[in-house]
């Protein structure tokens, strides 16, 4: 009997048709990192500049904020509270992992320290960590695919993300949904460190927005205070503004008008 040995040809063949199914799986099923990260990008650019409207409701009353709103990348992002009134002027400036307020009224420049930045920020349902995204949900993460599920109509990803064990993350557990077909982050929920659920969060009113398509209104609804929520809306937002790293300076800060 004769043994026919493959030839470089036939190996490379079989090779190729044996390795294709799993290329194939692997471009048709991203990564969890690789979802989150697409996500990212789309809410985040490389910079930005916006224009936004909060409204903190709770049982017994509600008050409107506006702030506009610069960030470029991870590292940095700038606040300027334009009402009402009586909070018009204050700013608030992330730098790395570092995170000021300048109070105008009293000429004061506060440095916030790692403790406080689980407090909520300007009396709503949001943190000072959330309002500058003080840690990255790429870099400052450990993340899962846990299945896939319709949300409001879209099918989507959700991922688990757990923080590496030295981050300086004040969650202790994420659970976002993300779009399978245009990676839009809808909903995400936050844990504290024994994974109670802390706050619900559902991003809606997808617009488009120049150069994408996302959502452009969050409502942060707190797990165990009822009646409680903030929402906050996009009103005007511009990605790709040329900035320097000087302009999200201490000095430039307190010299905004």
């Amino acid at each position: 009997m004769t043994i026919q040995k493959n030839t470089p040809r036939k190996t490379l063949l079989f090779f190729t048709l044996a390795i294709l199914p799993i290329l194939t799986i692997h471009a048709q099923h991203p990564t969890a990192k690789e979802i989150v990260e697409k996500a990212d990008n789309l809410m985040r650019g490389e910079s930005s500049y916006a224009e936004m409207e909060m409204q903190i409701i709770r049982p017994s009353w509600s008050r409107t904020l506006r702030f506009n709103a610069w960030a470029k990348g991870d590292d940095y992002s700038l606040i300027y509270i334009t009402y009402p009134q009586r909070e018009k002027g204050q700013r608030f400036l992330k730098r790395g992992r570092e995170m000021w307020n300048y109070v105008p009224a009293i000429d004061r420049m506060i440095k916030i320290p790692p403790s406080m930045m689980m407090q909520s920020w300007m009396g709503s349902d949001l943190t000072n960590d959330d309002l500058v995204n003080a840690a990255s949900i790429v870099k400052d993460y450990d993340h899962k695919t846990l299945r896939t599920e319709t949300l409001r109509g879209h099918e989507c990803y959700v991922i688990e993300m757990i923080p590496h064990e030295e981050a300086p993350v004040v969650w202790g557990k994420v659970i976002s949904w993300i779009s399978t077909s245009d990676f839009l982050n809808l909903r995400n929920e936050y844990y504290d460190e024994a994974y109670e659920l802390v706050n619900e969060e559902i991003l809606d009113e997808i617009e488009d927005v120049g150069d994408r398509t996302i959502p452009t209104r969050y409502t942060v609804i707190p797990a165990n205070e009822e009646g409680h929520q903030t929402i906050m809306k996009f009103e005007k937002i511009d990605f790709g503004e040329e900035m320097e790293e000087r302009f999200f300076s201490i000095q430039n800060m307190k010299q905004m008008r």
